[in-house]
């Protein structure tokens, strides 16, 4: 199964917080898992459009509880790492959409360009020839579906050949 990964600012007004449950919902559309900071703003918006249209979700929480979750995250990853728990999220998307965002997003946006990971930038930092910019979520959703790996194993998580991979 594909893992989309979307990344965003914790806070966020509610046009940003639409724009973020319309990706969720058509991540689980699509029949891909989300994976996200499991937090608030971008990331409740999109875990929630994900649970209401019947999806999976996963965060990856930077604390050391379980309960720092938002109530749409159906699998918690408690870390205790910080913002060092961004490199988890972008090892494991197959894709990043990047959703709004302030500095926590952009160090998610460098990891994953650092790492060859295709980033799909909605209404998000500009100017990095790198990131497939977008307009409206359908794009952000229909552009990360139409990048995913033929075949979601191996090749996800970033590994090359003759490399080690998990």
């Amino acid at each position: 199964m594909n893992i989309i990964g979307v990344i965003g600012a914790g806070h966020c007004d509610e046009k940003t917080y639409r724009l973020a449950m319309t990706v969720g919902r058509g991540i689980a559309e699509h029949k891909c898992i989300l994976i996200c900071g499991g937090l608030g703003g971008v990331m409740e918006g999109v875990a929630r459009g994900a649970k209401e249209a019947g999806g999976l979700t996963v965060g990856i929480l930077p604390g050391f509880s379980p309960e720092d979750a938002n109530p749409y995250i159906d699998i918690p990853i408690v870390t205790g790492l910080g913002h060092a728990r961004n490199v988890i999220i972008v090892r494991t998307a197959a894709v990043l959409i990047a959703i709004s965002g302030s500095y926590g997003t952009l160090s998610e946006i460098a990891i994953a360009l650092k790492m060859d990971k295709p980033v799909i930038g909605l209404n998000t930092w500009p100017h990095f020839e790198k990131i497939q910019y977008v307009s409206t979520p359908e794009e952000a959703v229909n552009k990360a579906i139409s990048i995913l790996p033929p075949n979601s194993n191996r090749s996800q998580y970033g590994c090359r050949s003759g490399g080690f991979c998990p």
